[in-house]
């Protein structure tokens, strides 16, 4: 399939030409087809910039759509029926493909600004290293322009898109989002209080997983709530956007500090020295990250215990 047989619009989707309202008083399923029109629509919008690769601010707020898709239909796609798991599914696979470009724009970002802080006789080493994940990078680049170019990917729209008009199955009682932000405030709870006092990379990890779910659950709940618990809301929001960004600075350390490694073990001199110094500042960054993150969750466990006082 070529670019051109692609949809490429809302229209061409078969959505409507406007996006999908929910006000307080309607029922939760349609807040949850609401909340997949609008990511559908952002990731249509910022597939060209990502496509082109002018500015990894697209393929970052492409990759955001895809994510919260993916959270809405874990917690609540029974309420637009069975077809969702399917999808959820595939939007992981599209996910892992945005998700590597998007790691290497992040390393890269990050190496430039800290190389630019260096002596000038260690700039030039400083650039040898950048270029190597450049040249990573557009490759994994490729991957995802084929990924983006396939007919699997267009099934995947036009999936996505069925569901925002999909009618789930009836319930007995009818499903409240903002209660329902008790099961993710729950898990992960449920995940500190299972981590030791000095818990691995991996395990933090898993819990800034956690975190975003929370998050992106509480910003769909947000669109049901009443003026009293949108206020609570908003303040679970900012918390869980502040733990977010501890722990995804702690992976991003831990990231670089094993990418440095990795370049020691196939380098020496200069470029090897610099990639020595950069990897002593990581571990310190991770370092200060470690030294803070249970103070960020403990706003997030309030502000969600708030809510449901």
């Amino acid at each position: 399939m070529t670019t051109e047989s692609l949809p490429r619009t809302p229209a061409e989707l078969g959505l409507p030409e406007l996006p999908i309202e929910a006000h307080p008083a309607d029922p939760a399923e349609h807040h949850v087809r609401a909340k997949l029109d609008r990511e559908i629509r952002a990731l249509l919008a910022y597939e060209p910039g990502t496509r082109s690769g002018a500015d990894p601010e697209d393929l970052h707020q492409m990759r955001v759509a895809l994510r919260r898709m993916r959270s809405v239909l874990k917690l609540s796609g029974e309420l637009v029926g069975d077809g969702a798991e399917p999808v959820r599914a595939e939007l992981g696979w599209l996910g892992q493909s945005l998700g590597e470009v998007r790691d290497y724009d992040v390393l890269i970002g990050h190496l430039r600004e800290v190389i630019a802080d260096f002596e000038v006789r260690d700039q030039a080493a400083g650039r040898r290293l950048v270029s190597k994940f450049v040249t990573e990078r557009a490759a994994a680049k490729r991957r995802l322009t084929r990924a983006l170019s396939s007919a699997r990917y267009s099934t995947l729209l036009r999936e996505v898109s069925l569901l925002t008009r999909a009618k789930g199955v009836p319930h007995e009682a009818p499903h409240n989002l903002v209660t329902g932000l008790a099961k993710p405030h729950r898990k992960l709870a449920k995940a500190v209080d299972a981590l030791p006092a000095d818990p691995p990379d991996d395990d933090l990890h898993a819990l800034r997983i956690h975190g975003k779910k929370l998050r992106y659950a509480a910003e769909l709940a947000q669109t049901s709530a009443k003026k009293k618990q949108a206020a609570r809301i908003k303040v679970l929001l900012k918390a869980t956007k502040d733990f977010q960004t501890v722990l995804g600075d702690h992976q991003d350390a831990v990231m670089a500090a094993e990418r440095m490694r990795s370049v020691l073990e196939s380098v020496d001199g200069p470029m090897g020295f610099v990639a020595g110094r950069i990897a002593e500042r990581e571990l310190g960054r991770r370092a200060e990250a470690r030294a803070v993150w249970r103070r960020s969750w403990a706003a997030v466990d309030e502000a969600a215990r708030a809510l449901h006082a």
